[in-house]
């Protein structure tokens, strides 16, 4: 049985305009153990997907799915009080800004503490030893002096870090990483990947990785959704998508990678495809 499983999943917002479809009848699923990334263009719906499930979009949006379920029990039929003894303790969430995440008026320690107080009870000296284990874990030198640091008082580098702590705090079964490496130069991202890959091995958790970037998509994942304008355009394992993509659109994106580039000008999409309709494949 799937850790996460997700039916025909629709996210619609009202605007002035009139109703918007943000998310239109996406269905995945993920395992124990499996890597999973989400890519696409920006406003593809990937992040929303993921916030739907976790239950943090506005009160605006208009979350509907034929099933949402986490082990067996869907989340759509739980109390606010149960789905949040759910979220941040079973299912945890990396989200892309770790300087806008991570609340300046608290130092990092006391974050940290906090997901440990309210999801596993632990003392104040537990809470402590724990947070300090955390710190280690993700590579953090001086852990112990730097619990005590604001976020601004830290690189961009080590606030994911911090979140990272935050998220695997309680040992979740379901970690989702939006956009884990955005805004952090390229060693740092090799190395927050590292990480986040080595945690999920350690740990045995499933692994959600939304993205952009090829590249992360071809060195983590283990099987990949490719999302266009909310709808799911190909699902294949890795090796699959890049050797022989089905969809002309995830043909597309591939194509328009600066590696595959000739002349002085990068293709766009757009230039790839013309006015030819995307192909879904199911």
């Amino acid at each position: 049985m799937p850790l996460l499983e997700i039916k025909n999943l629709v996210v619609e917002f009202e605007t002035a305009s009139g109703r918007f479809r943000a998310v239109d009848g996406v269905s995945l699923s993920v395992s124990e153990r499996e890597v999973l990334a989400i890519v696409g263009e920006s406003g593809s719906g990937k992040s929303v997907s993921m916030l739907a499930v976790m239950g943090l979009l506005p009160p605006s949006a208009m979350v509907t799915a034929d099933a949402m379920l986490f082990n067996g029990v869907d989340l759509q039929t739980l109390t606010a009080a149960d789905r949040r003894k759910i979220i941040g303790k079973d299912i945890a969430m990396i989200f892309q800004e770790p300087m806008a995440s991570l609340n300046p008026c608290f130092t990092v320690g006391f974050q940290i503490e906090e997901v440990l107080r309210v999801h596993m009870g632990l003392d104040r000296a537990a809470r402590r030893a724990r947070a300090v284990e955390l710190m280690t874990l993700v590579g953090i030198p001086t852990p112990a002096e730097r619990l005590s640091s604001y976020p601004h008082q830290m690189s961009g580098g080590q606030c994911q870090r911090v979140m990272i702590a935050i998220a695997i705090a309680c040992n979740p079964k379901l970690l989702i990483a939006d956009e884990p490496t955005t805004a952090l130069d390229v060693t740092i991202q090799k190395q927050i990947l590292d990480l986040l890959v080595g945690l999920q091995a350690k740990y045995g958790m499933g692994l959600i990785m939304i993205t952009h970037n090829m590249g992360v998509v071809a060195e983590t994942a283990d099987r990949v959704i490719v999302q266009y304008k909310g709808r799911k355009m190909e699902e294949a394992d890795v090796l699959s998508l890049f050797a022989a993509p089905r969809s002309n659109y995830t043909r597309a994106l591939l194509s328009a990678l600066p590696e595959n580039a000739t002349g002085n000008r990068l293709p766009t999409i757009a230039d790839i495809i013309g006015d030819k309709p995307f192909e879904e494949v199911s």
